[in-house]
């Protein structure tokens, strides 16, 4: 790649970075908040008491402030798979739209149409139907949080599909391989727990902030019940499922897993770094330098939960570059070399498959196809330099790993603490607990940040694991025109972001509607 075509992919990498990381900022709020409202009005519905009316129909409205400005942010992302990466969209679009399009015509629109009933409808139909379209409107926001969560997933771990070499194109032939594979709903549960825990963060934040300033305590003790509950629920899911992830990614990823665990070296019986300071003087993965200044092991836990197998063999970098360990099925890992080989083959066999087919020799082109499928299991390695392009980012993976972990842990405890001193009647009361929920609404959106920077850095230099590097999958368009729209997509979000904090700060010091007057 020459420094041009280089530049280009680094500044369409960076778009597509600060687009996601801008729309993740307000999905996760979308789904949590909607869960606990949904839980709300249920509980209003049940009992008949106001006051969970009004505490239903107040975060609705922050809902609604969010859900709008995260809507035009996730447009200009799914845009940008055909600007920025065409090469990628040519080569699996007749799979990856396929998820991507039944979010759109199922799941959004079913959002769309129950978020105006849960809206205007308070005074216009029954009190079921409205608690039905307010659970509706969660059900819509998780569903198309799973069909993108598919397509993610299928990123990380290709299944379900064949290439066809008349099109050169990968086809779907098996959709429910793609749409339930374990990385998929693995992905998704944790995913949706994760933003269950920003909702309940947030709105435990919010209501400390009243108890702060003794305005509407009630209604502030009774979101921090539920609120509370749900985050404690969220946080505990998110460990069960991240040991989920942590299998998978061992599975299907393990030089992943290898950055997220700074392992350069393996072993067997492997340990899990609880906490640990990376050695900068490490920039070779197989020199002798120490990769740790420091670090606190918890023995053969990695092992454990890798491979189900205290003293299983966790491959390090050096290993899966350098290949020669032995596989989970008994074969030997070939060195990058051999692979690159036989990605190379592979893309060879491909050009004259097609020259030979365009020519009318269709043993030929037999006789290539076979070498083309028999090598395409490389295919994606062909197009890398050298063995040192397989490793991404291992301090920015492994740093975002721990610190999303040590969140995770924060905030189980917080939650029991919280729901502690809801259960002794003392939480109004206690103010530096209040300051705490209030101060601790960013470590959430942080931690699912986190998460997103090792799922998709740790997964580099692929677009599709194993099948496409960044290079082949992006369009061929200057790096000044990217460049450009990215300055300017970087104002835009940013604007909206500002927009959409002073909104919801001048709602939030407004406060609940406790008046016992519906509003259409």
């Amino acid at each position: 790649m020459d420094l041009l075509s280089a530049s280009a992919v680094n500044w369409s990498r960076a778009q597509f970075a600060l687009t996601a990381g801008y729309h993740w900022l307000f999905v996760p709020l979308t789904i949590g908040l909607g869960l606990i409202m949904a839980i709300m009005e249920t509980l209003y519905v049940k009992t008949g008491d106001e006051k969970w009316k009004f505490a239903t129909k107040f975060w609705q409205k922050i809902f609604g402030i969010n859900f709008a400005i995260g809507v035009a942010t996730g447009l200009i992302l799914e845009f940008q798979f055909g600007t920025n990466w065409s090469n990628y969209s040519w080569f699996v679009g007749d799979i990856f739209g396929a998820p991507l399009a039944i979010e759109g015509i199922f799941a959004f629109f079913m959002e769309a149409t129950f978020i105006s009933i849960m809206f205007f409808g308070w005074n216009r139909v029954s009190k079921k139907m409205h608690l039905a379209s307010t659970w509706l409107v969660f059900v819509g926001a998780s569903l198309s949080a799973f069909w993108i969560l598919v397509a993610n997933a299928w990123m990380q771990y290709p299944v379900g599909m064949e290439f066809n070499p008349e099109s050169v194109r990968n086809e779907m032939n098996d959709f429910w391989a793609v749409a339930f594979s374990p990385v998929a709903y693995n992905k998704f549960l944790h995913t949706t727990f994760s933003c269950w825990a920003v909702g309940a963060a947030f709105a435990t934040g919010v209501s400390g902030w009243y108890l702060l300033k003794n305005r509407h305590t009630d209604f502030a003790i009774k979101s921090i019940k539920i609120s509370a509950m749900v985050g404690l629920v969220a946080f505990v899911m998110l460990a069960v499922t991240g040991d989920g992830s942590a299998y998978h990614v061992a599975q299907k990823q393990p030089m992943k897993l290898a950055a997220m665990e700074g392992l350069y070296e393996g072993k067997e019986g492997a340990g899990l770094v609880a906490i640990g300071m990376l050695n900068p003087a490490k920039t070779v993965y197989n020199d002798d330098v120490d990769p740790y200044i420091f670090k606190i092991e918890l023995p053969k836990l990695l092992s454990l939960l890798g491979y189900r197998n205290i003293n299983a063999f966790v491959p390090g970098i050096a290993d899966i570059v350098d290949g020669g360990y032995t596989l989970q099925d008994g074969t030997t890992a070939l060195p990058f070399e051999e692979r690159q080989a036989r990605g190379r083959r592979a893309i060879q066999a491909l050009a004259d498959y097609q020259t030979a087919r365009e020519e009318g020799r269709d043993t030929d082109a037999a006789n290539h196809e076979t070498i083309l499928r028999e090598n395409y299991a490389h295919f994606g390695y062909g197009y890398l330099e050298n063995g040192e392009d397989l490793i991404p980012n291992v301090p920015l993976t492994f740093y975002s790993f721990h610190l999303m972990v040590m969140i995770g842990m924060y905030y189980i405890l917080f939650f029991m603490i919280i729901l502690y001193f809801i259960y002794k009647k003392s939480m109004n009361t206690t103010r530096w607990l209040q300051y705490v929920a209030l101060w601790s609404i960013p470590l959430a959106y942080l931690a699912g940040q986190l998460g997103w920077v090792v799922a998709e850095v740790g997964r580099q230099p692929w677009t599709i694991q194993d099948i496409l590097p960044v290079q082949a999958a992006a369009s061929a368009i200057s790096a000044g025109n990217v460049k450009t729209t990215f300055f300017m997509f970087a104002v835009l979000f940013t604007g909206l972001l500002i927009a959409e904090v002073t909104i919801m700060v001048k709602q939030i010091k407004k406060g609940p509607d406790t008046t016992t007057t519906d509003e259409a």
